[in-house]
């Protein structure tokens, strides 16, 4: 089945942002209802007009999305009932061929997450205690 990925555009944050939630509730159980929230907030308002976001569709609907900056893969979300198809795979090869992608930032209690790049071929470099907010929440620094 065909996944095609283009640009997403504004209208397309009410559904990047349901999928980001599918996500976050099945792979961050350790986040903190009072952080899920601050993030669901600050996610479409202060960092996707920033970026530039691609979304992946299956049959004209967004499944996933991802987005890079200066070589750091931002984000990377698929929606949790079309995990499993490889689709992460595909966005990630997607971003891979198309940006200058190098590094990715994991929360260390996302095992999955860290698991599929260490697939993808990353390696752990550094850790620090907090995450990019400034949150309790230890992150895992990989490189290529």
């Amino acid at each position: 089945m065909s996944h095609p990925i283009r640009l997403a555009h504004a209208e397309d944050y009410p559904r990047i942002m349901e999928i980001w939630e599918s996500a976050v509730k099945a792979t961050h159980h350790f986040l903190a209802e009072e952080d899920f929230k601050y993030f669901k907030e600050v996610i479409p308002r202060d960092y996707l007009p920033d970026l530039e976001v691609y979304v992946m569709t299956e049959n004209e609907i967004a499944e996933g999305f991802s987005a890079v900056a200066e070589g750091n893969l931002e984000m990377l979300f698929i929606h949790n009932e079309s995990r499993g198809k490889g689709l992460g795979r595909t966005l990630y090869e997607f971003m891979k061929d198309k940006t200058d992608l190098t590094k990715v930032d994991v929360n260390e209690h996302n095992p999955q997450a860290i698991g599929f790049y260490t697939k993808m071929g990353f390696r752990q470099i550094g850790r620090s205690e907090k995450d990019g907010s400034g949150k309790d929440y230890p992150i895992i620094h990989m490189s290529l």
